[in-house]
């Protein structure tokens, strides 16, 4: 099975998932809004594992549809039956810290077929993702009959933010297409004298910070900062091309911490932990972000020259 047969399979899992949070839905007759939710669930699962062989502008207006069903609201969490508090407590002081391990199993078996294989850091994730779940079975010993339903129960209390990554992503391609890195590189360049270090550094960090606010992604926001502001401003005056690009990049992550642009990180934790405010994580990272991006200026330019 080569790469791209691995990676379909993934996707048509991850769609298979979808469609059973659909039918969940649909089965739900005490949900007021049933049909919305069940649409919204099949489409998203069905996107998933015919998307490339369907029509683009068919997805195009499927992801209209999805768009109007939850700007209309007509998503909602279907009604799921959780185990009480007391089994609950019981299980944590018998799991304890070993419920961990699955966890960090995603990232740890991610990075060795990233690293030590030729199949790719997207293709680790889900196997990774695939072992956590077998050892997260182990773990608990619970039934698999369990799998799809906790499933889609964690998928349904996420609600249509779920759906937040795969558009900004898609947004990101447009804005580099559009050239948006470049005009942003220009203006932030205007600011910078010519053999100007420090004011080469700020600007370097503060573009990758606002930058990575608009594309909701650091790693889209280092190609066209650093080619546009980072060589001619920093590197080429004497910085450090490894400093100046770890430095860059993680100055960049700093403007994660302040966007709702980056979904994964600040949105969809909003919507799992039912948040009043949407954007209540990010207000609360504001205290962390700011500081550490001056710690960002201030280390590339002691340890950069």
């Amino acid at each position: 099975m080569n790469t791209t047969m691995l990676l379909e399979f993934m996707y048509i899992l991850c769609g298979v998932i979808l469609l059973v949070s659909g039918v969940y839905s649909f089965l739900d007759k005490s949900n007021p809004k049933r049909l919305g939710s069940t649409a919204f669930w099949m489409i998203f699962g069905f996107l998933f594992i015919g998307g490339p062989y369907v029509n683009p502008a068919v997805v195009g207006g499927l992801l209209l549809v999805m768009g109007v069903l939850s700007a209309t609201k007509s998503v909602s969490l279907a009604t799921f039956t959780t185990s009480s508090d007391e089994f609950r407590e019981n299980q944590a002081h018998k799991i304890g810290n070993t419920l961990f391990i699955p966890a960090g199993l995603i990232g740890v078996v991610a990075f060795a077929i990233a690293q030590f294989t030729s199949l790719g850091g997207l293709i680790g994730l889900g196997i990774g993702a695939l072992v956590a779940l077998l050892v997260t079975m182990l773990v608990t010993k619970e039934k698999l009959k369990n799998i799809p339903y906790d499933s889609s129960r964690i998928l349904q209390q996420m609600g249509p933010t779920v759906i937040l990554p795969q558009l900004l992503g898609s947004l990101g391609s447009v804005f580099a297409k559009a050239g948006v890195g470049t005009v942003i590189a220009s203006i932030m360049g205007s600011f910078v004298t010519e053999g100007d270090i420090l004011a080469g550094v700020i600007v370097y960090c503060l573009a990758m910070a606002i930058f990575t606010m608009i594309m909701g992604n650091g790693f889209a926001a280092f190609a066209v900062i650093t080619a546009g502001i980072g060589y001619p401003f920093v590197i080429v005056q004497g910085g450090n091309p490894a400093v100046v690009g770890a430095l860059g990049l993680t100055a960049g992550f700093c403007g994660t911490l302040l966007t709702p642009m980056g979904a994964n990180f600040n949105i969809v934790p909003a919507s799992i932990l039912e948040m009043k405010n949407k954007n209540g994580v990010i207000l609360k990272q504001v205290a962390v972000a700011v500081p550490l991006l001056l710690i960002h200026i201030v280390l590339m330019y002691l340890l950069a020259f």
